[in-house]
This record gives C-alpha cells, structure tokens and sequence, in this order.
C-alpha cells in the first residue's frame, strides 16, 4: 500500500496540505495565506481562484518536500471552512461572485424577517441550527439573487451550489463530481439531520432551487479521483468533513461525552453526544458530528466567530504586536490591578448569544493601559467565550454535566502555554494539548485512510491519540469569580 495519505485543510486565512503517515506522522507539511476582502461592514469575502490556487501549490509542495509522486499516496481527505459559500457555472467553472465566508453577516436583515414570520422553530427542528447569517442558506439566497439572471440559470441546472469541500472537489475531479458529505451539509439551513437528506419545505422557504445542490455522501465514502495532470497521476478521495467536525476526529472524540475546543481563526467546542441529536435550549446548534456507514453520530455545538482573530486584531491593526506569539510574552506581565476586558465582537456574537447586530468593546481601560494589559484581555476573551460555551453545554445535555471533566484542545492558540493555563483556571476543568497538534487535518486524512484501508476502525485509532501537556486549574477560586463576574459585567453592558 501507497505510503502517506494527503490531507488539504482549507480554512479562512490559509490553505494547508500535509502528508500523513500510517503511525498518523507528518512526513511533510506546506502552507500558503491568501487575501481577505471586507467589502463593506460585517462583510466578508474569498476570492475563489485564491482558494483553488493555494489548495493545488500546497498539495504539490508537501509532495514535493516528501519526494511523493501520486503513486505514493493512497487517498486524499478534504476538510474545510464550513459555512462559506459559493455558486458556480458548471460548464467554465467560474464563480459568479467571490466566496461568501462563514463569518459574513450581511444577510442578517433577511434571517431577521424569516424569524419575525415564525420560521425559526421550523429551521431548529430539521437542521438544528438557529436562524443566523452565519449558516449557508441565506448566504446562498443571497448569491441567487446578486445579478440578473443567475436564479434563472440556477433553476435550469446550470449553476452548482457548494461549500468550500464541494468547490475543491468539484475542482480536483475536473468537473466530473459534485458532492459534499453529512457535515457540511448539516451547516446549510437546508438539510434534514435526522432523515439525513435535503429538505423541500426549507429549500422553498429559502428560495433554492434543487438542482444547484450537491449529492452528500458518508464522511469516509468514494469521493472520485484526481484529474491526472493535477499532481501527475489520479489519486482517490476518500473523505470529507467540515473542519471543526474533522478537529474532532482527529481528537478521536468517538466517546459519546467526549468534548474538544479548537483556537484558530474563530473557536469551536463540540462535544459528541452519540447517536442521538440533543436539542439545545441554550441557543448552541445540533450539528452532524461526522457519518459513517450510513450511522450519524452528533454533537452539540458552541460556535464563538473570534478568538484568534482577536489577536490578529493587535497584530494587524493597532500594531501592538509583531507576530501572535508575542501576546503569550506579553500577558504574563500586565498588570494584576487593571482589569481589562475585551468583547471581541467584530463581527458579531455566535453561540449562546447568537447577535449579528452588536461590535466589540473593551472595558476598564485607565491612562496605564498598554500592549501588556491589551495581549492578555484578547487572549483571555477567548477562555471568557469557552466558558459560556461549555455552560450551555453542561445545561442541554444531562451527561454533559458529569462528562465535561477533560477539553482536548487544538490550533494555533493552543500552541500558548499562557492561554491554554488561563483557559484550565477559568473553565476550571482539566485542559489536554495532543501530541500532534494538526488535528484537522489529521482528521480529515483519518476519514480517507478509513476508507482505503490504511488507517484501523475508531476504537482502535483512539489508541494514537498522545497527550503533549496537561493543564490543571491553579487560580485560586476569589479569582477565578472575580474575573468572570467581570467579564459577565461587560457581556451585560454591551447587550443591554
């Protein structure tokens, strides 16, 4: 058997591809950043050719670091941004308008009259998901209706809808498959979870004309093959899976109880809760943790839009720092006595607040604030978030309460031994850093080496899973409430 499966992790600021090992190694690894386009507030674009582009470079440069041709690599597993949407002309393959990606609020109006309508219970009981621009669906009812023609085109069949998996898929295969898997397809506001297909009711209340949508598959399923001049031979796809859904995977989640929290661009804590969809009434969203065999497993979701970006922010905009790792240096030293609190609000707020409308603030600032005090508010707004997430989480699910002990965590905030501390004493539960650090990817290429044969069943692929470092709570507890009723003070403020 070919020696490495590949795995093209395609998230919101880079494209990653990396060759993986049957022991779950990396044997090479290769990265390239694109450009964000903000048209206009609370608006966020890609440019498609960018995401393709970068996806084929860094497939070919991983290989090229590894000395693999095609014959070397037994299958490929896409994972992706999720919610990010585009619409395409099947015959050019030329998009009809940039990307719309997963943190774009600008059709908040319109998920606003389908709530006022009493839709929104409809939306929450098929999909599990909450009526929010962050999802697929109005993105894509925008797209249809954002130039002459193009809902006419799209009845006639001639447009195809995807996220970001199905563009590349479609892309890889030459045009030959149009497809996605259960988990993204559970990020649309058009997919059943529970009768596992496409909706008519939710499709007409929408606007969206069937033949724009893809076939969804198993996560680990015969995707197709590679365009043989793409990588000098046709390499098998075997598995798909949004990215967060993949993070969990590769954390070997497969535990009903087991829960993980990824850092990057934004932060998403799942926790697997079987093969029974549990409904949220703590404004968190039922989503497909991943499909197998025709089984779907589920999770409850906490999505929270800005946690890395927060320190992106610093970097990039008000130049307190010159690279993210300095915020790590930097938080240590503040000053005990200011409390700075940041509400990263950007965009918007995600789960459990779910309000497009809102922007960030910072509170408590004093004439001695500095990059010190700064690096440490962004860093710890994130815990703050993951806080109100693993709450919600604990009030939904009954097993949740006793199961949420332990939080695999991965991305690149995870890399801080600060942040990661912080986090264990404001969670005030036990937080594990793996080995390998690439989970998404790992994930992703777990669920193609599933289905060629290369990588063993669940149980037995939970053996790989190494623990790097342990954090334990060591804030004494008059602090840890101190610092949450401080950021619960700021949440109050800015919502009232």
């Amino acid at each position: 058997m070919a020696p490495y499966v590949l795995a093209i992790d395609q998230g919101t600021t880079s494209t990653r591809a990396s060759l993986f090992r049957a022991d779950t190694s990396v044997a090479a690894f290769a990265q390239a950043e694109f450009p964000q386009y903000f048209p206009a507030d609370g608006e966020v674009e890609h440019e498609p050719e960018d995401l393709w582009r970068t996806t084929v470079e860094c497939c070919r440069g991983a290989m090229a670091k590894a000395g693999a041709s095609a014959k070397d690599i037994v299958a490929i597993g896409i994972t992706n941004q999720r919610e990010t949407t585009l619409l395409w002309d099947r015959a050019t393959g030329r998009a009809v308008h940039r990307a719309i990606v997963w943190q774009d609020r600008r059709t908040a109006a319109h998920c606003a009259r389908l709530k006022a309508a009493g839709h929104e219970a409809a939306f929450a009981a098929k999909t599990g998901l909450l009526l929010d621009p962050y999802f697929s669906g109005t993105k894509l009812s925008w797209l249809l209706d954002c130039a002459p023609n193009v809902r006419d085109r799209a009845e006639r069949g001639e447009l195809a809808f995807g996220t970001v998996d199905t563009y590349l898929l479609w892309r890889l295969t030459g045009g030959k498959v149009h497809a996605t898997d259960a988990t993204n397809a559970s990020r649309t506001l058009l997919f059943d979870i529970h009768r596992g297909c496409w909706d008519d009711a939710l499709l007409a209340l929408l606007g969206v004309p069937k033949p724009v949508l893809p076939q969804v598959l198993d996560s680990s399923a015969a995707f197709g093959v590679t365009d043989p001049k793409l990588f000098g031979g046709a390499i098998a796809i075997h598995g798909i899976a949004g990215d967060q859904q993949a993070a969990l995977i590769g954390q070997a989640c497969f535990t009903p109880g087991m829960v993980k929290s990824t850092y990057g661009t934004g932060c998403f804590a799942l926790i697997n809760t079987g093969r029974t969809p549990v409904a949220s009434k703590n404004r968190l969203v039922t989503t497909v943790a991943y499909q197998l065999g025709g089984e779907r497993a589920y999770a409850l979701e906490g999505s929270i839009f800005i946690a890395g970006a927060a320190v992106q922010w610093l970097r990039d905009s008000l130049h307190v720092v010159r690279s993210a790792e300095e915020t790590g240096a930097l938080a240590p030293e503040a000053d005990p006595t200011q409390e700075i609190v940041l509400v990263p609000a950007f965009v918007g707020l995600g789960a459990p607040y779910w309000r497009p409308d809102v922007r960030g603030a910072l509170f408590g600032l004093t004439r001695a604030t500095g990059p010190r005090e700064l690096a440490q508010a962004a860093l710890e707004s994130v815990c703050f978030q993951t806080v109100d997430l693993l709450a919600a989480m604990r009030a939904d699910w009954h097993d949740a309460a006793s199961a949420l002990t332990t939080l695999r965590v991965d991305g690149g905030m995870a890399n801080s031994d600060w942040t990661m501390q912080r986090l264990a004493d404001l969670v005030g539960c036990t937080v594990d850093r793996p080995r390998v650090r690439e989970t998404t990817a790992l994930g992703a290429a777990y669920l193609a080496g599933l289905h060629a044969g290369f990588f063993p069943e669940p149980d037995r692929f939970s053996e790989h899973w190494q623990l790097e470092r342990r954090f334990t709570p060591q804030m004494d507890a008059d602090s840890r409430e101190r610092k949450l009723a401080g950021w619960t003070s700021a949440m109050r403020r800015l919502l009232s």
